[in-house]
């Protein structure tokens, strides 16, 4: 199957799980080539994702001065040192994590005179190999980056436990949403995305269910 009719196949299935409520495909495109990504920006979809700053950057700066609408949505792992070079070329950033990395985007926003939308990264889990905020500190860092920075936190990401109950993870970010006032939900990949928008997910991230053949 192609490229292009997996895609739709995604998008069909979106519209058939959803339930009338608006879900943004982030179509992930780390270490795609441009050749590929030329045929889903020609359909007219603007939500692409990529973690890795760098490489991000040096494929996207044509297209983007081509392409005014995309949204590019960082996905990885932000070092502090790379924040700059995010804020000036991402739309969202889906993996703040720690007050450090907080407090540098709010001086690069200053800065540069650009405001991104965030997602808080969550441990569900509390993995010690995964990023993110645990649930017992995140009203805190809630509070900390919307109130104390004034950064435009619209919503939660997680990434379950690989052999957890992944229903049970999604559940529980939806709830923690709830309870912070926060209204988007940034969970869901190529093997759970019908999973993670029936438990309410606003944002889903796929790449191999589009790109590659294994999943046709």
């Amino acid at each position: 199957m192609s490229i292009l009719n997996q895609y739709k196949k995604i998008m069909k299935n979106i519209e058939d799980y959803s339930s009338n409520f608006p879900i943004n495909l982030i179509v992930v495109t780390k270490g795609r080539s441009l050749a590929d990504i030329q045929k889903i920006i020609n359909v007219g979809h603007i939500h692409f994702g990529e973690n890795r700053v760098q490489e991000s950057v040096n494929k996207w700066k044509d297209i983007l001065k081509l392409n005014s609408n995309i949204k590019l949505h960082f996905i990885g792992k932000l070092q502090t040192n790379k924040v700059a070079d995010v804020i000036s070329n991402f739309s969202f950033i889906h993996s703040l994590d720690n007050d450090k990395l907080a407090l540098k985007i709010s001086l690069e926003e200053k800065k540069l005179k650009k405001t991104l939308s965030y997602f808080i990264q969550v441990n569900l889990g509390e993995e010690n190999q995964k990023s993110g905020i645990l649930k017992k500190d995140l009203p805190r860092f809630v509070n900390f980056c919307k109130n104390d920075l004034k950064l435009n936190i619209i919503g939660l990401m997680c990434l379950p436990p690989i052999n957890g109950d992944t229903d049970k993870y999604f559940k529980e970010l939806r709830q923690l949403a709830i309870n912070n006032n926060l209204k988007e939900l940034s969970m869901g990949m190529s093997n759970d995305y019908i999973l993670a928008i029936k438990n309410g997910s606003t944002f889903i991230r796929i790449g191999s269910a589009i790109f590659e053949e294994k999943f046709n």
